[in-house]
């Protein structure tokens, strides 16, 4: 940061050049981690979906055909 702050205060700009071009520029993240992101994002979500699919007990109610059936009526107490 600081070879950048003097080469910013000069004047012609041929030191904000000669930073830009002769630092050591490591590889790009997205390059370097892409695939590795990647895999464990998708292993993350299949394992919770997994989880919470057949460990929750939470019923899923996919379809309310057959399944909701009207009160019987009452009527009305006078």
């Amino acid at each position: 940061m600081l070879r950048f702050a003097k080469a910013a205060l000069n004047v012609s700009g041929q030191g904000a050049r000669h930073v830009r071009l002769s630092s050591t520029h490591a590889p790009e993240f997205h390059a370097k981690y892409s695939t590795g992101l990647m895999v464990g994002g998708f292993a993350f979500c299949v394992s919770v979906w997994g989880f919470v699919l057949t460990q929750t007990g939470i019923t899923w109610n996919l379809s309310p055909v057959g399944k909701v059936q009207p009160k019987p009526w009452r009527k009305a107490e006078e």
